[in-house]
């Protein structure tokens, strides 16, 4: 029988791993990109710290509203932080 071509397996054991690699590369360029699409900034998991930067945000708000008072902000401030 004639053989047309190549299978992953002619190289022996680095034939599966290149392609492992190769596909993973793929996979890893794809997310990147989608990623970069939706606008992420590129920060992974970092959802605590914009939540804490904004309840702090939140908390400066207020007290420059004159809804809590100073006392009151440097507690909840230490709270936050």
């Amino acid at each position: 029988m004639m053989n047309f071509g190549y299978s992953p397996f002619d190289y022996g054991f680095l034939g599966p791993i290149f392609m492992i690699l190769f596909w993973g590369m793929i996979i890893f360029a794809i997310v990147t990109f989608v990623r970069m699409a939706s606008g992420h900034s590129g920060k992974w998991c970092n959802h605590s710290q914009e939540k804490n930067n904004s309840a702090l945000n939140i908390l400066k708000e207020r007290y420059a509203k004159g809804e809590i008072d100073k006392k009151e902000f440097e507690e909840k401030k230490k709270d936050l932080i």
